[in-house]
């Protein structure tokens, strides 16, 4: 009796489509990642669980740190275009030091800085890879000169004045950073009545 064959079936897939989707996700995801901006005071935050947002307007941003020499650094930031023109006119003001509408164009794009007021145009005029590069001393903040006072009432009359809302404030401090320089911070905000306030920390798995 004669055998019947079998006709045997090619086994091979076409992967074009496959291809076409990873492409395409590849595309997505590049096009809309956000590169991460390089931080002029780099800090090791502590870990939370907690996972409250921040806006991502009407706030200031406090930054205490070492910097390279491991000397304790503070920095300051403010969420707002408008507000962060407001703020700079009005330190200015305050403190006698003359911005150009091209200086104030450009600090409202900037990110956190840490110098005082009369060596801010030297950041602002700056590339923003030679900013975060640059050895800022951090902004003053002792009896004498308490310029991180300034700048928090200020950037809290502008927010009112343009928003009409109340800065919220936070604080992005080193895990390492010794108290007493914290406590410099927290002084700073209770003599302006501002009792409420966000830390910044890193994110942290649940303990179970």
């Amino acid at each position: 009796m004669a055998k019947i064959k079998m006709k045997k079936k090619s086994t091979s897939t076409d992967m074009t489509a496959m291809c076409d989707v990873a492409f395409l996700l590849l595309t997505f995801f590049i096009l809309t990642a956000t590169a991460k901006v390089p931080e002029a005071l780099p800090v090791d935050m502590p870990s939370s669980v907690a996972q409250t947002k921040l806006p991502d307007t009407d706030l200031a941003i406090i930054t205490i740190g070492k910097g390279a020499d491991g000397k304790s650094k503070v920095f300051f930031d403010i969420k707002g275009r408008e507000i962060r023109k407001r703020t700079l006119e009005g330190m200015g003001a305050k403190l006698g030091v003359t911005f150009s509408e091209d200086d104030k164009t450009k600090f409202a794009l900037m990110d956190d800085f840490g110098v005082p007021l009369a060596n801010l145009k030297q950041i602002i005029g700056m590339k923003a890879a030679d900013r975060t590069k640059a050895n800022q001393p951090g902004i003053p903040m002792d009896s004498l000169d308490n310029q991180l006072k300034d700048w928090l009432l200020v950037s809290r009359r502008a927010a009112i004045d343009i928003d009409n809302k109340e800065l919220q404030i936070a604080i992005k401090g080193d895990a390492k950073e010794e108290y007493p320089q914290i406590r410099k911070i927290m002084d700073i905000l209770q003599d302006q009545k501002i009792n409420s306030f966000n830390l910044v920390t890193g994110t942290r798995g649940k303990d179970f």
